[in-house]
């Protein structure tokens, strides 16, 4: 309804209460109190005996009434809930998941005070210029293929960035996004399962879009950076948001229908591991080698010191610099 009202004080500049209650079929008191909540969340709307309602200025926020209208997916972002401040939009969506939430609700927010990454680690997710989010997702799938769904939302990630900004982000395996060397998003995966399938997956989006450089605190100095630190301008987080869920939905779609072969083949050509030397903390200890594909599962494949090839299935991979 408020995306409704939006959309008409946008289009029109100024409308009457009654023209509004009579286009959505409701009172003028009910539009009155649609207004208040939008003048709640920051919106600027003027009124006036004479003209009614008229449009002053947006809000910052990554609101529904923001993103939904000109968003272009069939289920994905159809329900968004939007907090100011959160612990972690992963939790609440495992909640919302656990309690039967639809495939495609999305958990958005300002701000995280417990953002995290892969193996709990901390994700500084600081109210000025980040997105946060967490899409529940049903897929029919097998455990062992959850690990897809990562490389799946990188390519998502990647495809909206070039959308909306000059630069060339490339893939780290398994989930993160690198700029020049530099982290600007990650991607976490938590799911429920049974031995034979998935109940559901909570898939987590973290990017610095316009964070400020002095707000990825001392330990990350040197090594996150943001959409706008590096292309030198502001970005629209709503169309980032929007670009982002519209490209997840077609690349998801397609790795439903079709299995993850494609995916893998784009995936490849937005890497940045495949053919350089990596050292890899996992379970069993630290390896150094060469990595060389990664396989029909999304594992990663890395030729040891000995010539022996190694499938990586869950560990930290850092890029070995070349000494020339």
């Amino acid at each position: 309804m408020r995306e409704v009202i939006l959309k008409a004080l946008r289009e029109e500049g100024h409308i009457s209460g009654a023209k509004l209650g009579k286009r959505l079929n409701i009172s003028r008191t009910a539009v009155w109190k649609h207004i208040g909540e939008l003048r709640k969340r920051g919106y600027g709307i003027d009124s006036s005996p004479r003209y009614g309602y008229s449009f002053i200025k947006g809000t910052n926020l990554l609101i529904p009434e923001d993103i939904v209208p000109g968003l272009k997916t069939r289920v994905i972002g159809k329900h968004i809930l939007h907090r100011e401040e959160i612990t972690s939009t992963q939790d609440i969506a495992k909640k919302m998941a656990r309690d039967g939430a639809k495939e495609g609700t999305i958990i958005i927010a300002e701000s995280q005070t417990e953002g995290r990454g892969r193996k709990g680690r901390s994700w500084v997710s600081p109210r000025d210029g980040g997105v946060y989010l967490s899409i529940i997702l049903r897929p029919k799938l097998v455990p062992s293929r959850v690990l897809q769904i990562s490389l799946v939302a990188g390519v998502a990630v990647i495809k909206a960035i070039k959308s909306v900004a000059p630069l060339q982000p490339r893939m780290k395996w398994p989930n993160d996004i690198i700029i020049g060397g530099k982290k600007v998003g990650g991607i976490l995966t938590e799911m429920s399962c049974e031995l034979d399938g998935v109940n559901y997956i909570v898939l987590g989006i973290g990017v610095n879009v316009n964070t400020p450089g002095y707000l990825l605190t001392k330990p990350t100095d040197g090594v996150a950076t943001s959409l706008a630190e590096e292309c030198g301008e502001d970005i629209s987080r709503v169309s980032f948001v929007q670009c982002l869920l519209a490209e997840f939905e077609a690349i998801y779609d397609k790795f439903l229908t079709t299995g993850f072969y494609p995916i893998r083949e784009e995936w490849k050509a937005m890497d940045n591991t495949i053919g350089s030397r990596v050292k890899i903390n996992e379970a069993e200890g630290e390896i150094e080698g060469e990595a060389l594909d990664i396989d029909e599962e999304g594992f990663l494949l890395v030729r040891k010191e000995n010539g022996d090839v190694k499938k990586i299935i869950s560990g930290d991979v850092s890029l070995i610099a070349q000494s020339h």
